[in-house]
Protein backbone atom coordinates (compact mmCIF):
# COMPACT_ATOMS: atom_id res chain seq x y z
CA UNK A 1 0.00 0.00 0.00
CA UNK A 2 1.21 3.39 -1.37
CA UNK A 3 1.50 6.29 1.07
CA UNK A 4 -0.81 9.08 -0.23
CA UNK A 5 1.37 11.82 -1.70
CA UNK A 6 -0.45 14.77 0.56
CA UNK A 7 1.29 17.80 -1.48
CA UNK A 8 3.96 20.43 -0.39
CA UNK A 9 0.70 22.80 1.24
CA UNK A 10 -0.17 19.85 3.77
CA UNK A 11 3.57 19.91 5.42
CA UNK A 12 4.53 23.47 4.99
CA UNK A 13 8.31 24.15 3.43
CA UNK A 14 8.89 26.66 6.38
CA UNK A 15 9.31 23.54 9.01
CA UNK A 16 6.68 24.18 11.90
CA UNK A 17 8.24 20.50 13.60
CA UNK A 18 12.02 19.84 13.84
CA UNK A 19 12.77 16.02 13.56
CA UNK A 20 14.27 15.11 16.91
CA UNK A 21 14.51 11.41 16.51
CA UNK A 22 13.19 9.27 13.70
CA UNK A 23 11.17 6.01 13.67
CA UNK A 24 12.70 4.25 16.66
CA UNK A 25 11.53 1.63 19.41
CA UNK A 26 13.85 3.24 21.99
CA UNK A 27 13.92 7.11 21.82
CA UNK A 28 16.80 8.96 23.61
CA UNK A 29 15.65 12.10 23.93
CA UNK A 30 13.02 10.88 26.49
CA UNK A 31 12.46 8.56 28.57
CA UNK A 32 9.28 5.98 27.71
CA UNK A 33 9.81 3.04 30.21
CA UNK A 34 8.41 4.58 33.23
CA UNK A 35 5.33 6.23 31.79
CA UNK A 36 3.97 2.70 29.83
CA UNK A 37 4.66 0.68 32.91
CA UNK A 38 2.87 3.23 35.42
CA UNK A 39 -0.01 2.90 32.08
CA UNK A 40 -0.08 -0.46 31.58
CA UNK A 41 -2.10 -1.76 33.82
CA UNK A 42 -4.89 0.68 31.93
CA UNK A 43 -3.94 -1.49 28.81
CA UNK A 44 -3.55 -5.05 28.32
CA UNK A 45 -1.92 -4.66 24.31
CA UNK A 46 0.51 -2.01 26.30
CA UNK A 47 3.43 -4.10 27.00
CA UNK A 48 3.02 -7.10 24.44
CA UNK A 49 3.37 -4.51 21.86
CA UNK A 50 6.66 -2.82 23.73
CA UNK A 51 7.87 -6.80 24.29
CA UNK A 52 7.20 -7.91 20.51
CA UNK A 53 9.09 -4.96 19.01
CA UNK A 54 5.89 -3.26 17.59
CA UNK A 55 5.77 -0.06 19.48
CA UNK A 56 7.34 2.80 17.64
CA UNK A 57 8.28 6.51 18.41
CA UNK A 58 8.90 8.82 16.14
CA UNK A 59 10.21 12.48 18.05
CA UNK A 60 9.02 16.47 16.20
CA UNK A 61 10.47 19.73 18.14
CA UNK A 62 7.94 22.74 17.42
CA UNK A 63 9.92 25.38 16.15
CA UNK A 64 10.15 28.78 18.04
CA UNK A 65 8.42 30.76 15.11
CA UNK A 66 6.20 28.51 14.26
CA UNK A 67 2.24 29.18 13.71
CA UNK A 68 -0.64 27.04 14.85
CA UNK A 69 -1.69 26.28 11.55
CA UNK A 70 1.77 25.17 10.37
CA UNK A 71 1.77 22.89 13.51
CA UNK A 72 -1.37 21.45 13.29
CA UNK A 73 -0.68 20.36 9.20
CA UNK A 74 2.78 19.02 10.34
CA UNK A 75 1.61 16.89 13.27
CA UNK A 76 -1.26 15.74 10.13
CA UNK A 77 1.32 14.62 7.64
CA UNK A 78 2.93 12.41 10.54
CA UNK A 79 -0.21 11.13 11.51
CA UNK A 80 -1.28 10.07 7.79
CA UNK A 81 2.52 8.49 8.06
CA UNK A 82 2.10 6.40 10.87
CA UNK A 83 -1.63 5.44 9.67
CA UNK A 84 -0.18 4.28 6.44
CA UNK A 85 3.08 2.38 8.06
CA UNK A 86 0.45 0.36 10.22
CA UNK A 87 -2.19 -0.67 7.75
CA UNK A 88 -0.23 -3.25 5.84
CA UNK A 89 1.11 -4.45 9.17
CA UNK A 90 -2.17 -5.42 10.83
CA UNK A 91 -3.12 -8.46 9.14
CA UNK A 92 0.39 -10.04 9.77
CA UNK A 93 0.95 -11.65 12.96
CA UNK A 94 0.81 -9.85 16.11
CA UNK A 95 -0.92 -6.93 14.08
CA UNK A 96 -3.17 -6.00 16.17
CA UNK A 97 -0.49 -4.76 18.71
CA UNK A 98 1.18 -2.16 16.29
CA UNK A 99 1.24 1.04 17.34
CA UNK A 100 2.96 4.23 16.32
CA UNK A 101 3.36 7.35 18.36
CA UNK A 102 4.21 11.07 17.51
CA UNK A 103 5.65 12.81 20.39
CA UNK A 104 5.38 17.00 20.50
CA UNK A 105 8.44 18.71 22.18
CA UNK A 106 8.96 22.12 22.63
CA UNK A 107 6.87 25.66 22.50
CA UNK A 108 4.31 26.49 25.43
CA UNK A 109 3.36 22.57 26.59
CA UNK A 110 -0.17 23.89 27.60
CA UNK A 111 -0.70 24.54 23.89
CA UNK A 112 -0.08 20.96 22.85
CA UNK A 113 -3.32 20.00 23.24
CA UNK A 114 -5.10 22.25 21.22
CA UNK A 115 -2.45 21.63 18.61
CA UNK A 116 -3.11 18.31 18.25
CA UNK A 117 -6.89 18.56 18.87
CA UNK A 118 -7.76 19.41 15.40
CA UNK A 119 -5.53 16.76 13.73
CA UNK A 120 -6.65 13.96 16.00
CA UNK A 121 -10.22 14.76 14.56
CA UNK A 122 -9.53 14.62 11.11
CA UNK A 123 -7.19 11.14 11.37
CA UNK A 124 -9.66 9.23 13.21
CA UNK A 125 -12.62 10.01 10.61
CA UNK A 126 -10.20 9.48 7.75
CA UNK A 127 -9.01 6.11 9.23
CA UNK A 128 -11.70 5.38 11.55
CA UNK A 129 -13.41 2.84 8.93
CA UNK A 130 -10.56 1.12 8.06
CA UNK A 131 -9.50 0.21 11.52
CA UNK A 132 -7.39 2.26 12.51
CA UNK A 133 -8.00 4.27 16.39
CA UNK A 134 -5.84 7.23 16.63
CA UNK A 135 -5.66 8.85 20.30
CA UNK A 136 -4.39 12.33 21.78
CA UNK A 137 -2.51 12.86 25.13
CA UNK A 138 -0.93 15.42 26.63
CA UNK A 139 1.53 16.70 28.70
CA UNK A 140 0.37 16.06 32.36
CA UNK A 141 -3.17 15.33 31.03
CA UNK A 142 -5.10 14.22 33.85
CA UNK A 143 -7.58 11.40 33.95
CA UNK A 144 -9.67 8.52 34.86
CA UNK A 145 -10.49 4.87 33.33
CA UNK A 146 -13.58 3.89 32.80
CA UNK A 147 -13.62 1.81 36.45
CA UNK A 148 -12.60 5.20 37.87
CA UNK A 149 -8.81 4.80 38.36
CA UNK A 150 -6.45 7.59 37.73
CA UNK A 151 -4.19 6.87 34.66
CA UNK A 152 -1.00 8.62 35.21
CA UNK A 153 0.17 11.38 33.54
CA UNK A 154 1.72 11.60 30.06
CA UNK A 155 5.42 13.38 30.62
CA UNK A 156 5.37 14.81 27.35
CA UNK A 157 2.31 14.83 24.71
CA UNK A 158 1.80 12.65 21.65
CA UNK A 159 -0.41 11.61 18.97
CA UNK A 160 -0.82 7.27 19.24
CA UNK A 161 -1.69 5.57 16.31
CA UNK A 162 -3.17 1.80 16.53
CA UNK A 163 -4.73 -0.61 15.03
CA UNK A 164 -8.61 -0.62 16.27
CA UNK A 165 -10.43 -3.53 18.50
CA UNK A 166 -13.73 -3.67 17.22
CA UNK A 167 -15.26 -5.26 20.17
CA UNK A 168 -13.73 -2.50 22.21
CA UNK A 169 -12.85 1.05 20.85
CA UNK A 170 -15.94 1.76 20.38
CA UNK A 171 -17.42 2.76 23.35
CA UNK A 172 -14.37 5.59 23.34
CA UNK A 173 -16.43 7.52 20.64
CA UNK A 174 -19.69 7.68 22.20
CA UNK A 175 -19.64 11.39 21.14
CA UNK A 176 -19.49 10.25 17.67
CA UNK A 177 -22.16 7.64 17.41
CA UNK A 178 -21.57 7.00 13.53
CA UNK A 179 -18.19 6.96 13.30
CA UNK A 180 -18.51 4.19 16.93
CA UNK A 181 -20.54 2.45 13.78
CA UNK A 182 -17.80 2.33 11.20
CA UNK A 183 -15.38 1.11 13.45
CA UNK A 184 -16.91 -1.41 14.77
CA UNK A 185 -17.43 -3.54 11.73
CA UNK A 186 -14.42 -1.72 9.81
CA UNK A 187 -12.71 -3.60 7.10
CA UNK A 188 -9.09 -2.08 5.33
CA UNK A 189 -9.72 -2.67 1.78
CA UNK A 190 -6.78 -0.56 0.44
CA UNK A 191 -8.96 1.80 0.24
CA UNK A 192 -7.35 5.50 -0.44
CA UNK A 193 -9.01 7.60 2.45
CA UNK A 194 -8.62 10.59 0.85
CA UNK A 195 -10.79 9.50 -2.34
CA UNK A 196 -12.73 12.76 -3.03
CA UNK A 197 -10.85 15.03 -0.71
CA UNK A 198 -7.94 17.65 -0.49
CA UNK A 199 -4.76 16.90 0.61
CA UNK A 200 -4.10 20.20 1.30
CA UNK A 201 -4.12 20.89 5.31
CA UNK A 202 -6.54 24.24 5.64
CA UNK A 203 -9.38 21.92 3.07
CA UNK A 204 -8.89 18.85 5.31
CA UNK A 205 -9.41 21.02 8.40
CA UNK A 206 -12.80 22.89 6.49
CA UNK A 207 -13.98 19.56 5.60
CA UNK A 208 -13.55 18.23 9.04
CA UNK A 209 -15.51 21.59 10.86
CA UNK A 210 -18.86 19.82 9.32
CA UNK A 211 -18.01 16.40 11.37
CA UNK A 212 -18.30 18.07 14.71
CA UNK A 213 -20.11 16.38 17.05
CA UNK A 214 -23.41 17.31 17.70
CA UNK A 215 -24.37 19.33 20.40
CA UNK A 216 -27.17 16.85 22.97
CA UNK A 217 -30.21 17.54 22.51
CA UNK A 218 -31.92 20.27 25.31
CA UNK A 219 -34.12 18.98 27.44
CA UNK A 220 -37.59 20.72 27.15
CA UNK A 221 -38.61 23.08 29.43
CA UNK A 222 -41.08 21.97 32.13
CA UNK A 223 -43.90 24.70 31.94
CA UNK A 224 -45.87 24.98 35.12
CA UNK A 225 -49.55 23.95 34.82
CA UNK A 226 -51.95 27.15 33.95
CA UNK A 227 -53.64 28.85 37.06
CA UNK A 228 -57.24 27.20 37.49
CA UNK A 229 -59.58 30.32 36.63
CA UNK A 230 -62.10 30.52 39.90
Amino acid sequence: MNTPDIGGASRPSAGALRLVEGRTSEPRTVDISDYLRAVAAHCPFLMPSVARGQMGWTLYEIATDAQADDVEAEVFHAGVQAAEWIRPLTTRPHGPLVCENIVLLGGDTTAHRALLAWPHWVLKHLYGPVGLMFGKFWTDEEGTDRRGRRIPAPPFSFLAARCAIPPVDPRFLTDTPDLAQSLSTAVDDGRNVFQGLPYEWKAVKQWASSLLSPQRPVPPVKRSAAPRSS
